[in-house]
C-alpha cells in the first residue's frame, strides 16, 4: 500500500492555499481554544510537548495506514490527555463546543461540496 495517493497537481495546490487562508485567517481562535480554554488551567511546555509528540506519532502512522485524520482533532485529543493527566481537568462547555463543531463539520462539509459540485458540473 503507498502512503500518498494521486491527486492532480492543481488540486494539491488548492488545497495547500485553502489550509493556508484558514490558519491564516482563524489560529488566533484556535491557540486560544486550545492553549487557554481546553483545560482548567493553562497549558505549561512539558504538556504542549507531550501532546504534539502523541500527535506526531499519530498523524504519522495514519500517513502510512492511509487512515483519514484530523490534525486538529488529533492535537485537541493530546492536549485534553495530558489536562486530564495532570489533574487540571476540562470545562464542560469548551468540550462541549468543541464536540458539537465535530460532530457538525462532516455533515456540513458534505452538504457544501455536494452543492458546490452540483453547480460547477
Amino acid at each position: 500500500m503507498k502512503s500518498v495517493q494521486y491527486a492532480p497537481w492543481w488540486v494539491r495546490i488548492l488545497s495547500a492555499l485553502c489550509l493556508g487562508l484558514g490558519t491564516m485567517f482563524g489560529y488566533q481562535r484556535i491557540v486560544k481554544t486550545l492553549g487557554e480554554r481546553l483545560g482548567n488551567q493553562n497549558l505549561v511546555p512539558a504538556q504542549g510537548a507531550s501532546a504534539e509528540f502523541a500527535a506526531a506519532s499519530v498523524i504519522g502512522a495514519a500517513g502510512f495506514t492511509g487512515y483519514p485524520v484530523s490534525t486538529t482533532h488529533v492535537v485537541t485529543g493530546g492536549i485534553s490527555g495530558t489536562m486530564v493527566g495532570s489533574g487540571a481537568g476540562l470545562p464542560k462547555a469548551t468540550v462541549w463546543q468543541i464536540a458539537t463543531a465535530r460532530v457538525l463539520t462532516l455533515p456540513a462539509t458534505m452538504i457544501l461540496s455536494g452543492g458546490l459540485f452540483y453547480l460547477l458540473s
